[in-house]
This record gives structure tokens, sequence and C-alpha cells, in this order.
């Protein structure tokens, strides 16, 4: 969902509610249900409800998982798509050289802000959170998972 309001390195966490705040507290709250239930009825079919549950849990963290993979995969590409057209030369035949977290991290850089932080990243190997924390203007991105 698109909003208006500015990111920066503390307001760029994005929570989804319904996933954050519902399914993952009602899905591992099942685990814990099935567990009592299993202890206090001990048979096989306790015993199936607590492997269903964790089996949920399991697939609810591997969708929201492979969504994330996916988008770090965009990201990657639009990134280098990005600084092929903002940094001249030298950096540019470097830019393969970029690890994927400081790719991600530098999506939120603004274009006058990418060479410099590119150079930093590449000369002195700066993880994610020190590029996030180096960005002094901020481009905000509300389409992520």
């Amino acid at each position: 969902m698109a909003s208006s309001s500015q990111q920066n390195l503390a307001t760029h966490v994005r929570f989804d509610p319904l996933y954050h705040f519902f399914a993952l507290p009602v899905v591992g709250l099942t685990v814990v249900v099935a567990i009592v239930h299993a202890v206090q009825r001990p048979n096989w079919f306790s015993a199936w409800l607590v492997a269903l549950s964790v089996a949920l849990v399991i697939v609810t963290l591997k969708a929201r998982m492979y969504a994330l993979r996916v988008q770090d995969r965009l990201i990657r590409l639009e990134e280098r798509l990005r600084l092929r057209d903002l940094v001249h030369e030298p950096l540019r035949l470097r830019i393969d050289e970029l690890t994927e977290g400081q790719l991600i991290a530098l999506r939120f850089a603004c274009d006058a802000e990418v060479p410099g932080l590119v150079e930093a990243a590449l000369a002195k190997q700066l993880s994610k959170a020190e590029i996030k924390k180096s960005i002094t203007t901020w481009r905000s991105d509300f389409f992520r998972v």
C-alpha cells in the first residue's frame, strides 16, 4: 500500500498487520494449544494435531520467506539497472561486486547519494545496516512485502 509519509532509518521497517499481528500469533498459539491438548489427552489424534500445527507454522513462515526472496531478486535487478544509469564508468564496471545486502540497502538512497555510497560500500565492504545508516536523504519504498 502506498503512503505519502517519508521513510527514514527508524521508520522504513514494514509490518503487515494481518500477517505479523494476526496470522503469526494465531498459528503460534495453535501449536501451543495442540501441545497442551496432546499432553492432557495423549493419543494418535492429539499427536497428529501437533504435527499438523507445526506444519502450518512451517508453511506460514516459508510462504513469507518465498515472497521475500522474490522481492530481493527483483530489488537486485532493479538496483543494478539503476546503478548503471547513476554511476560513472569506473564504478559501473564494479556493480556486480556489490552483495545482495548492499544492493537492497542502496534502494533507499536518493539518486544523488548513490555514487558515493556505492564507492564507500565497495571500498569499505559496508554492511546493509551501515549503508542504511549512511543515507541522509531517503527514497521511500512502500511497495514491499
